[in-house]
Formats: structure tokens, sequence, C-alpha cells
């Protein structure tokens, strides 16, 4: 019996909660709860300002820094979901190739809509703000899910906040995915509005609905497809490009010559999903080989490590590359 409960005692992870949320832990309807007990076999219990996990003692090292960095996040108000547990997972226990993440990461900005807090997520992502900071025009390449255009509007509303920019301007080429959607009812801003609705969506996420209307109707946030942006010069401005793949290579030059005194320009895109016709030459993939040495001009290389939404994201995009990689070599 004394051996059963020595046993029993190796494999508890107790964690002192006092002042979190039990919410933000367990999650609704104890949704957290049951995702960790699946995955350990284990049982969670929460009494008082105790946290406690049984688990297999094998792996009590692992499960006891997952824990605590799932603590730490509820502490600081971060939103815990199936997302945020499946990628805490994968980092401390699963051995998947997940970023690590800089240590005490200072927030970026807090928000007034879904978010309290946004930080990053991995070195490549404040390898990716560091540039912006440091760089007056900054190129983010890399697969879906790293945060490429999410990040980008986060340092656009800091910038803003700071009145550092008077304006954020989101712009973006009108190329459809593949499928040829033909004639759209409504003005320009109507016509215009499903190929921006992923900034929106980030912009929403950060600042909340009636901000962004606000924002908007007062000309401090602007919308605009790319072939609207000939013959402009945009000053105090804090100017994002996304999808930058599917622009051609004078689109991209005309782009980047609008730049104004006191602006900044973030380029994002990523050049394995490149939906130009006729097989033209991504502006994208042609900066990157000439403007790679320029002072002023940053490039942030974003990998699958860095991939920060559902887990199956991750796995997705490296089939995906397997797929092509052994393409190539046939």
């Amino acid at each position: 019996m004394s051996g059963a409960r020595g046993k029993a005692e190796e494999g508890r992870i107790v964690l002192d909660v006092a002042g979190v949320d039990p919410l933000a832990l367990l999650g609704p309807r104890d949704a957290n709860r049951r995702f960790l007990e699946q995955r350990t076999g284990g049982s969670l219990t929460l009494r008082s300002d105790r946290l406690t996990l049984q688990c297999d003692p094998e792996r009590r090292v692992p499960l006891r820094a997952l824990l605590e960095d799932l603590v730490a996040r509820a502490r600081q108000g971060q939103h815990i979901d199936a997302v945020t547990l499946g990628y805490l997972w994968e980092r401390h226990v699963g051995g998947g190739d997940v970023a690590d993440e800089p240590e005490e990461a200072e927030a970026l900005l807090y928000a007034g809509g879904s978010r309290q807090a946004v930080r990053v997520k991995s070195q490549g992502q404040q390898d990716y703000v560091d540039a912006v900071h440091e760089h007056d025009v900054v190129f983010a390449i890399g697969p879906a899910g790293t945060g490429k255009t999410f990040l980008a509007v986060v340092m656009a509303m800091d910038y803003l906040k700071r009145r550092l920019v008077d304006r954020i301007v989101l712009v973006r080429p009108a190329v459809e995915a593949g499928e040829q959607l033909g004639f759209l009812p409504g003005d320009l801003q109507e016509k215009i509005n499903p190929y921006l609705r992923p900034l929106y969506d980030s912009l929403s996420d950060i600042t909340g609905a009636s901000r962004i209307s606000r924002y908007m109707s007062s000309g401090v946030i602007e919308a605009s497809p790319l072939a609207y942006m000939r013959g402009r010069t945009l000053n105090n401005a804090f100017v994002i490009l996304d999808e930058a793949q599917n622009t051609t290579v004078g689109q991209m030059k005309m782009f980047l010559t609008r730049l104004g005194v006191q602006s900044k320009a973030v380029v994002t895109g990523d050049i394995t999903q490149i939906d130009l016709p006729n097989k033209q030459q991504s502006g994208l993939v042609h900066v990157r080989e000439i403007l790679r040495d320029t002072e002023g001009v940053a490039f942030v290389e974003l990998g699958t490590a860095d991939v920060v939404r559902h887990p199956l994201v991750r796995r997705i995009v490296d089939a995906f590359e397997a797929a092509e990689t052994g393409a190539d070599r046939k």
C-alpha cells in the first residue's frame, strides 16, 4: 500500500492558483478540464486556491511545465481555449515543432475587442515585431496561421494610439483564390469588402466593431484595393499590404513608391499561395530577391514553428510542403 501511495504522490502536481479566475482555467462547461484529462489520462481538480493534476509520474515534469504556463496565461487575463491548449500541449508535452515563446513577452497592445492583451507567441513573431520597430519597410513572409496580418494590424493600432501615425491604410490586391466570382453588386466599398474581410476581422478582434466604424467614417482607418493606390502619397501613415504574393512586379513597385514622410509599410504574404493568372511573376518574390540588402528594409521569414492557429493547421502546412518538395524532386 505504501508503494502505491508513493507512486500516486509522484504523479501529483499541485499549483497555487490564488487570484486566478477558475473559469479561465477550466474553461466554459469545464472544456479545458476535459481536454487535459483526456490527453493525460488523469484527473484535474480545482479546490480553493489549489489546482491538482493526478497523472503518469513519467510525464510529471512536462505536464507541470504545461500547467504553470497555463496558469501564468490565465493570470495575465489571456483567453484559454482549445487552440491555446493544443499549442501548449505540443510545446511542452507533444514534442512537436513549436517555436519557443520569448520569456516574459510584453503585451503589444491591450485590446478593446475580444482579447484583453496581445503578446507574441514565438521567437519568429518577436523578430517580426522588432523589425517593424526598427525599419520603415518590413516584409513578413510565411505560411497561413503565423500571425502575419494580425500582428501587422496590432502594431498599426499601437502606433495610432501612441500618435506616431495619423492614420492606418489597409491595402489588398483584388485577386480571387482560384474561383471567378463574376460581377459583385453595390458601390465600391461593397465590392471590395470581401477582399478586405481578413483585415476587418483582425481589427474587430483587437478593437471592436463600433470603434472600427467610427475610425473608418472619419478616415482614420482606410481600406483600399491596391489598384486605387496609384498617384497617391501616404504621409504619417501605417500602411499594410496584405496577400502581397498576389501583386505583380509593377504593382509592388507602385505600392512601395507611395510611402511618404513619417510613414511605415508592412507587407505580408505567403509565396506558396500565389493566385496570379497566366503565371505572372509575383511582386513579393521579385522584391525578396532585389531588396534584401537595401538599408531601411527588413525581411522576416516565418515558418511552421510560428503557426499559432489550431495545431492541425501546422500539420496541414507541413504536409503540403512535404508534397511540394517531393514533386520538385521528381
